[in-house]
């Protein structure tokens, strides 16, 4: 497992890489720094994304768990940059209860880059498992221009 830290807008962030694959994004600083090709590319991106270069990533991800856990998050990467949907858009395409995407959702390993800030509740904004709780879901949601669909 290799490990590194990526200072950004939203937080200090702490990238994960194993046996090639980004398999992890956490807010917090890492306890040891390492380098890899594969960890520069993730850090750039992450870095063009905070600063407005970059709408979407292009790294290989690792989703650990269940096949309903894997099919909840590539649902919520294919959300477009600056755009939303609900726990329940989800729910109805997988044919499975919104309360169980929401609960995925919450267990994504690689929020930013699997964009589960983009999923909102039936009813507008709801909480995020990211540090900082619902202020970086917006603040994310807002860097995307989403901010207009915040109500």
């Amino acid at each position: 497992m290799l490990i590194c830290t990526v200072k950004t807008q939203f937080g200090r962030l702490i990238l994960t890489e194993e046996d090639g694959a980004l398999v992890s994004v956490n807010w917090g600083n890492a306890v040891r720094e390492d380098a890899s090709e594969l960890l520069q590319r993730a850090s750039l991106q992450i870095s063009e994304y905070d600063h407005g270069t970059r709408q979407q990533f292009d790294l290989p991800l690792r989703i650990g768990g269940s096949a309903f856990q894997k099919a909840v998050c590539d649902a919520i990467y294919a959300i477009p940059f600056g755009d939303t949907c609900t726990y329940g858009d989800i729910a109805k395409a997988l044919g499975v209860p919104a309360q169980a995407v929401g609960q995925a959702c919450g267990a994504n390993p690689i929020p930013i880059i699997i964009p589960c800030h983009r999923v909102m509740g039936a009813k507008g904004l709801t909480g995020f498992s990211g540090a900082g709780g619902v202020e970086t879901k917006v603040a994310l949601l807002r860097h995307e221009g989403a901010a207009g669909l915040l109500i």
